[in-house]
């Protein structure tokens, strides 16, 4: 006789720690709070592949043109077409499972479902955005596996310099020569973000034009936004990786990366007979790649 063994990781959710199951409010809960902590997968270009085959996108990416004079009776100029294109691998397969038993049913605590969904969520949301920026390690010609490429911050004078594993304090001048970098780089104004780990917020809530009402607008706080200021959306996150002691932050525009969701947040159930219980288990499939790595540029700061 065979037996069945019981699942090796997370185990089920038993009648001292379930949480009511209704399947359609969990999926409903768990895709809103995976919605909700997405920060840079809301800035960056997305792709929508939802229904399509294959694991492999191409995108192209073309020079800028230039307008020529028309001359009369003459036949307008063609632009050469020297499009690049970006190749992006749909290989990022993610889940988030849990066992919940029928007992749960009768003696489940209300309290504990909206742990579970916004557990869920932020579990699957936290993949895309640890994905996403990494991506940062390739901007600014860098290699894709370190942050060689990312600036630090003079306090004293705002000043960008290479990194070498040291951070200073964020400054309102580090932040305005951010902004210059893009602008030399004819990176388009509109669509500019820029993404800091939570201690730089107590540091520029310091600063006075960051508390002021352009900074912040009156409005209400959205995933993590926090403010705008010279056009550039101010954003609080957790997930802004680690470099020793330092956190990397990130200006960016919309072109830097791009994130193509395959399969949004999938929720499944299956009876489980030999256990007498639902598994219950929400996937996602996507994959990112740099799309233009001059858009955007990687800053370490204290973390």
């Amino acid at each position: 006789m065979t037996t069945s063994v019981y699942p090796a990781q997370g185990g089920t959710t038993d009648n001292t720690t379930a949480a009511n199951f209704i399947p359609e409010l969990w999926s409903d809960e768990i895709i809103a709070a995976y919605k909700k902590n997405l920060i840079i997968a809301n800035l960056v270009t997305k792709m929508p592949m939802s229904g399509k085959k294959g694991d492999t996108l191409y995108i192209p990416t073309p020079t800028r043109g230039a307008a020529t004079a028309k001359a009369a009776n003459t036949a307008v100029t063609i632009q050469n077409e020297t499009a690049d294109k970006v190749t992006i691998t749909i290989n990022k397969h993610f889940e988030y499972s849990r066992m919940i038993e029928d007992i749960t049913d009768i003696q489940a605590l209300a309290s504990m479902r909206k742990f579970y969904t916004d557990d869920a969520g932020y579990a699957l949301s936290k993949k895309v955005e640890d994905d996403l920026f990494l991506l940062g390690q390739s901007t600014q010609g860098g290699n894709g596996s370190n942050w060689a490429k990312a600036v630090e911050i003079t306090t004293a004078t705002g000043a960008l310099t290479d990194y070498t594993g040291t951070a200073q304090a964020f400054t309102d001048a580090g932040f305005r020569n951010l902004i210059q970098l893009l602008d030399d780089a004819d990176v388009p104004m509109d669509g500019r973000s820029i993404i800091l780990p939570p201690a730089a917020r107590n540091t520029i809530m310091g600063i006075d034009r960051y508390t002021s009402s352009d900074f912040v607008g009156g409005s209400t706080v959205v995933n993590g936004k926090i403010g705008n200021l010279y056009g550039v959306d101010v954003y609080i996150s957790n997930n802004c990786p680690a470099d020793g002691a330092n956190k990397i932050g990130m200006m960016l525009h919309k072109d830097a990366f791009v994130y193509a969701e395959q399969m949004a947040v999938r929720s499944q159930t299956q009876y489980k007979q030999e256990w007498l219980a639902d598994l219950f288990t929400s996937d996602c499939i996507y994959g990112a790649a740099t799309l233009r790595g001059t858009s955007a540029v990687a800053v370490a700061l204290p973390a």
